[in-house]
């Protein structure tokens, strides 16, 4: 009877690849336990212990109402159930009296068990929630019982309370491991107990692993054909087939139950995040939530989500737009349009996203931020002061935004706080957006593997480096494509985080520093002493030394594994178009997180300033300061003219080095001339032509540059023939074939979205310097004894595919590359304009590397707070040449304690 189902006990059958867990039938009436296939890891469990079963059973109070359905696998002889209090109480410990402490052994219990599903996250995992919709978490939708909702969402979907609830608490129905339904009633809240149930405008979707929907497809048919207590609700099953259920909630929601997708299971059961004492829910999670909207409106809710919340958009053009966010992107929400919509009856999602700050920004400048007062307590968020305090915000309107807006992001002219005009609305729909940083998110890590946004991360226990230093590294797993939600690939990304071993009680309030490595393509510096810049970084912060994706432990991109990813040119091509600052930056920010940071500063030497630009352009709100040494990117600089003042820099260069070392005029003729006339082969067998040897120039925008390729060449013969130890050198001075990144995506670093193709600038320049600066082509076999013959530096050119190996299996893919004209921007002028983030840059008056004028330009873009330094006491190797003292100024430029003219 429907009396009697309020009063049961259910355990219900739950199944994990090593238990299968109890099915209890239990009638407080009759006093007695029907023991239905009762089965765990170590045997069948003893009348004895059903005979305790039914002393605890009848020992508790239910308080009239449903129990959840949890249930536990036997652990240490004990067989654990669920009581209707919602909490898990270990049926033979009479010793456990209060709720803390049953609450407290089961989060002991919880900390030792294995993830629900043993799910390796592999290469091609889809891991797309870079673009804002971190997580769908939680639906607020009212109920008129509460035992009915239990007995709906536990008994029959395979949910479970929460345990740490108490039962006059609003109930929170565990549905997976990181979603829930909220289901206040008059019962525990008494705000509502004049106002119906609320109703969700569209379809809620729950996914489960097959095994988890055969169960539920079974207690759908019992209760189908037996409601009991649903009875008299509204309760129906529309369709039941072996893959899907639609039915409706006991107060009208439509559900579809169905078996979720391999990314959904991936994404949601367990691997990015776990809510303590979700263990027993059964479903994967909610993988998908429909909306009904007027006609004529999904498109600009679709422009609202997007602008506003930079949520990754896919518009049909037929009526629905779909937004996609969640782990691996395991979750969606579609905005259909109908033609009669249902009416609001206040329920409300909350989801988690990134970017938290600029958002809530938006928000503002949209007027749409608005306090629920009855939710007051938990937030009561008008500005970003109370923002950052609550971690979380509210709005209520979807407006439309108009071309303008879009264009310059005007700000509408109201009042914080205050809710917009009924009729600027183009929909009402509470949304409860929560910081990655909220105290209640789930997307906080487990032992050892953490999930800050949607990124597993793996940390190692801290281990002793040099000179006491300490280290931790992390590894954690990003998509491939961060603009992408479609294509299921994944990367890792390496860090190694420094502190001193003496500050490692104090380690996680130290500040961060994050280390952009100079390139593109090398990895971080990896410390061979407390010396330098790291000892001065050591004394104020923890220091992030990270590879930058494809280099050292980051998913290196090498030959071999570029053609694992494909033998296809265009394949490739697509492949490391992903590999630029840009998506850098975006690794950046998933480190930042998983190292629970809210905001770090930055170090950026050579490219990896042109990569703190990039950060400064898309995360200012993460940064506390960003220092350049001789890194201050070229912004709005055509590639061409970058080249054009690059070989103006090495030309000056190659004279001061020959007005040093006159004698070297002749060596180098002499070299380049027998190059020129023999096949002379390296020591790895590879041919060495006279090209190859001039890019020795490379070095010598370095302080000891000079010497040592003076020292090369003094030792270049044996006899009339290359020394061994001479060629010997040479092949170990030059990584392109090593670090092929450098070679193929140098000129891609200066795309800024303008639409145009690089095309071998550096090849197309060099063709256009005969005139002005002829000993660039200088021939040897024809010119007199007295003309030099000058090297080149840093240019990349298309050449070089013949002559390093490596490069060879890349050339298409190169090519390809060279001739793409739609990257997307990597800098934003307007935000980087006037930045609020203190900025302190060295700026070489003679960097060969690095246009000094360039530099300047950016550094006006970014206006007062970006303090320079310009000298000609360093060339581009400052940091490693002096990298204490370099350092020690840029920190007191940017702390205002250095008055450095600029």
């Amino acid at each position: 009877s429907a009396e009697g189902q309020k009063r049961l006990l259910v355990g219900l059958a739950m199944t994990r690849r090593d238990h299968f867990y109890p099915l209890f039938a239990t009638s407080l009436s009759l006093g007695v336990v029907a023991m239905l296939s009762i089965r765990s890891a170590s045997g069948l469990l003893t009348s004895a212990t059903a005979r305790n079963s039914v002393k605890r059973v009848r020992g508790n109070s239910f308080r009239n109402h449903i129990v959840p359905s949890c249930a536990l696998p036997r652990r240490h002889g004990r067989t654990y159930a669920a009581f209707s209090e919602g909490i898990l109480s270990p049926i033979a410990a009479p010793d456990m009296q209060s709720e803390a402490k049953v609450n407290k052994k089961f989060n002991e219990m919880y900390e030792d068990m294995e993830p629900l599903y043993d799910i390796s996250l592999s290469k091609d995992a889809l891991d797309k929630s870079g673009n804002g919709l971190l997580l769908i978490e939680h639906l607020n939708l009212n109920v008129m019982d509460t035992p009915i909702a239990d007995y709906f969402y536990d008994t029959i979907l395979g949910c479970n309370r929460d345990p740490r609830r108490t039962p006059s608490k609003t109930p929170h129905h565990n549905c997976g491991a990181m979603t829930q339904f909220h289901t206040a009633s008059p019962a525990t809240e008494s705000a509502i107990i004049d106002q119906g149930p609320q109703l969700w405008r569209g379809t809620i979707t729950i996914g489960y692993t097959p095994q988890q929907f055969s169960e539920l497809k079974l207690r759908v048919e019992t209760t189908n054909e037996s409601p009991g207590l649903l009875a008299d609700s509204k309760f129906h099953v529309e369709s039941i087939s072996d893959e899907e259920i639609k039915l409706t909630c006991p107060w009208g929601n439509r559900f579809v139950l169905r078996v979720a997708t391999t990314n959904e299971i991936r994404g949601l059961s367990g691997a990015y995040g776990r809510r303590p004492g979700s263990l027993a829910s059964q479903p994967v999670g909610i993988t998908e939530l429909s909306v009904e909207v007027p006609i004529g409106t999904a498109e600009k809710i679709g422009e609202f989500y997007a602008s506003t919340f930079g949520f990754k958009t896919d518009n049909t053009g037929t009526g629905e737009v779909t937004l996609y966010g969640g782990p691996q992107m395991s979750q969606k929400m579609k905005i259909v349009e109908v033609e009669i919509p249902p009416d609001s009856t206040g329920e409300h999602m909350a989801i988690y996203i990134s970017n938290f700050e600029e958002t809530f920004k938006s928000c503002m400048s949209e007027g749409v931020v608005w306090v629920n007062p009855r939710f007051a307590r938990l937030d009561n968020t008008t500005d970003l002061e109370s923002a950052r305090h609550y971690k979380q915000f509210r709005i209520r309107h979807l407006v439309e935004i108009s071309d303008e807006k879009r264009l310059r992001k005007v700000p509408q002219k109201l009042k914080p706080g205050e809710d917009i005009p009924e009729d600027k609305s183009i929909f009402v729909l509470e949304h409860e957006v929560r910081s990655i940083m909220h105290p209640s998110s789930p997307l906080k890590g487990q032992t050892n593997t953490k999930s800050f946004g949607p990124h597993p991360h793996i940390e190692s226990t801290a281990y002793s480096l040099v000179d006491g230093i300490s280290a931790i590294d992390h590894k954690i797993q990003v998509p491939l494509k961060w603009n992408d939600p479609t294509l299921a690939k994944t990367i890792d990304v390496y860090a190694r985080e420094l502190f001193l071993k003496r500050q490692a009680p104090n380690r996680e309030n130290l500040p961060i520093l994050l280390f952009l490595q100079g390139g593109p393509g090398y990895p971080s510096p990896r410390p061979m002493a407390n010396s330098g810049w790291i000892q001065r970084a050591l004394e104020d912060y923890r220091v992030v030394l990270l590879d930058q994706r494809g280099t050292g432990l980051s998913s290196p991109m090498t030959e071999k594994s570029l053609q694992r990813v494909s033998s296809d040119p265009e394949e490739q091509a697509s492949y490391l178009e992903n590999f630029r600052q840009d998506s850098i930056v975006k690794d950046c920010e998933a480190v930042r997180r998983a190292l629970g940071a809210e905001k770090i500063s930055i170090l950026g030497q050579s490219f990896g300033g042109f990569c703190a630009l990039t950060y400064l352009s898309l995360f200012p709100e993460s940064l506390d300061a960003a220092l350049f040494t001789v890194g201050l990117a070229p912004v709005g600089i055509d590639i061409d003219d970058v080249y054009r003042a690059t070989y103006k820099r090495i030309y000056e260069r190659n004279r001061r080095y020959y007005e040093r070392y006159p004698m070297d005029v002749k060596r180098v003729r002499d070299i380049v001339a027998y190059l020129e006339q023999n096949e002379v082969a390296l020591p790895s067998g590879i041919r060495l032509t006279a090209r190859r040897f001039l890019q020795q120039g490379l070095g010598l925008g370095r302080l000891t540059g000079f010497e040592s390729l003076h020292y090369l060449v003094e030792n270049a013969w044996d006899g009339n023939e290359l020394s061994f130890d001479f060629l010997k050198q040479l092949e170990s001075r030059q990584s392109f074939d090593t670090n092929p990144i450098y070679w193929i995506l140098h000129e891609a670093i200066y795309m800024d979205g303008d639409g145009k193709a690089s095309d071998w600038s550096a090849s197309r320049m060099f063709g256009k310097t005969k005139k002005t600066m002829p000993y660039l082509h200088t021939d040897p076999l024809t010119s007199t004894d007295d003309v030099p013959v000058y090297f080149t530096g840093e240019m990349v050119y298309p050449w070089m595919a013949e002559e390093y190996p490596t490069l060879d299996a890349l050339q298409e893919a190169g090519e390809i590359l060279a001739k793409k004209t739609d990257w997307e921007p990597i800098y934003n002028i307007e935000r980087l304009r006037d930045t609020k983030v203190p900025c302190a840059a060295l700026i070489s008056y003679e960097d060969v590397y690095v246009e000094k004028e360039f530099s300047e330009r950016t550094a006006s873009i970014l206006g007062d707070n970006c303090k320079i330094w310009i000298s000609n006491e360093f060339q581009h190797s400052a940091l490693g040449d002096d990298g204490y003292g370099v350092l020690s100024k840029l920190l007191q430029m940017v702390r205002g304690e250095a008055r450095i003219p600029s």
